[in-house]
C-alpha cells in the first residue's frame, strides 16, 4: 500500500524537521515556503541534520521543494502547516489550503498555543482539519499533541494518529480544545512559578534551573506527576497541596517582572540578557547540551524498541 503523499507548508525552525521526520520515514513529501531563502535552503538543512545523526542522508531526495502552495498541496493526502504563530496568517493560509488541496486530504496545524477551533472555523470541510503540536527540534522530541475540534471526524483523527505512530513518533490525543494543549499548560504552568519565586526574592534564576534540573527534573523522562503523585500516593499529594497550593502564584495574567524584562529590552539569549545573563560562549555551550541529552535519549530509545 503506498504511503499518503505529505506537503508541508513552512520551511523554517519546525516544517523543514517535519518534513524530514516524514521523508526518513519513506513518504514522499512536498515543502514550500513564501520565504525563497528559507525553502532554497531546506534541504542543505535536513541534509545536515540526517549527517549528524547518522541517519539515511538518502531520504532528502523524498523532499521536493515546491515553489508555490497549489504546486506543493495539489495532490497531497495529509497536509501540515508550520508557519509562524500567527492567528490572521494561519487562518488566510488555510482557506488558501482548502482551495487548492484534494478533498480528501487531511489539513493539519502545527500551532503550539492557538486554539485550533479558532484557526479552522471558516474552513468548509472542517472535518478533514485538526491541530498536530510537534515539539523542537521535531526531528528529536518524540511527542506530537493531536488536537480534534468538535468538527473533526473520527476517521480524520484516526488516520492521523496512525500516521504519527508508523513514523516513529508518540501521537496522544488532546480530547479538548483549550489553549496551549496539554504539553505547555504544563510548561507553563511551571514557568510562571518559576519567575514568581525569583520575583518575590525567594531565590534567584540560577538556583530555579538548578534545583529543576538537579532535583525531580532527572525523573521526569521516566515518572510523569501523576505517576509520581501514585507513587507517594494521592493522601500525601492531598496533604502537600494543602499546604503549598495556597502559597503558590495564581494570577492569571503574566508576571509583571516578565513584562518589566521585556520593556526593557532583557529578551534573553537574544539580547545578551533576561532572567540570566548570556554570552554567545554560554549560549552555545547550553544548545549543544541540550542536543547532546536528545540525541543520547533517542539512542536509549532506539536500543529499547522491540
Amino acid at each position: 500500500m503506498a504511503k499518503p503523499r505529505i506537503a508541508v507548508v513552512g520551511a523554517g525552525l519546525m516544517g523543514h524537521g517535519i518534513a524530514q521526520v516524514f521523508a526518513l520515514a519513506g513518504h514522499e513529501v512536498a515543502l514550500t515556503d513564501a520565504d525563497a531563502e528559507a525553502l532554497a535552503s531546506a534541504k542543505d538543512r535536513i541534509l545536515a541534520n540526517l549527517r549528524d545523526l547518522g541517519e539515511d542522508a538518502t531520504a532528502v531526495s523524498r523532499v521536493r521543494l515546491a515553489q508555490n502552495l497549489a504546486d506543493a498541496v495539489g495532490d497531497a493526502d495529509y497536509i501540515v502547516e508550520a508557519v509562524r504563530e500567527d492567528l490572521a496568517v494561519k487562518q488566510a493560509l488555510f482557506a488558501a489550503i482548502e482551495r487548492a488541496a484534494p478533498a480528501g486530504a487531511i489539513l493539519a496545524t502545527n500551532t503550539s498555543v492557538i486554539p485550533i477551533t479558532a484557526i479552522m472555523a471558516s474552513l468548509g470541510g472542517r472535518d478533514r482539519a485538526l491541530g498536530t503540536h510537534w515539539w523542537n527540534p521535531p526531528y528529536l522530541v518524540p511527542l506530537v499533541e493531536v488536537i480534534a475540534t468538535q468538527w473533526t471526524s473520527a476517521a480524520a483523527l484516526d488516520a492521523t494518529m496512525a500516521l504519527h505512530a508508523a513514523i516513529g513518533k508518540t501521537p496522544v490525543h488532546v480530547k479538548k480544545d483549550v489553549p496551549g494543549f496539554v504539553g505547555n499548560r504544563l510548561q507553563h504552568a511551571l514557568w510562571r512559578e518559576a519567575i514568581a519565586l525569583v520575583e518575590n526574592g525567594i531565590c534567584d534564576a540560577e538556583t530555579v534551573d538548578t534545583v529543576i534540573k538537579a532535583a525531580f527534573g532527572r525523573r521526569l523522562a521516566v515518572l510523569g506527576p501523576l505517576e509520581n503523585a501514585d507513587l507517594v500516593g494521592t493522601d500525601l499529594t492531598l496533604a502537600i497541596h494543602r499546604t503549598v497550593l495556597p502559597a503558590i502564584d495564581s494570577r492569571p495574567r503574566p508576571s509583571p517582572y516578565l513584562e518589566k524584562l521585556v520593556a526593557q529590552g532583557k529578551l534573553g539569549m537574544k539580547s545578551g540578557e533576561g532572567f540570566r545573563t548570556w554570552t554567545p560562549q554560554t549560549q552555545a555551550a547550553l544548545r549543544a547540551r541540550v542536543l547532546q541529552h536528545l540525541k543520547a535519549a533517542q539512542r536509549r530509545d532506539g536500543e529499547t524498541t522491540p
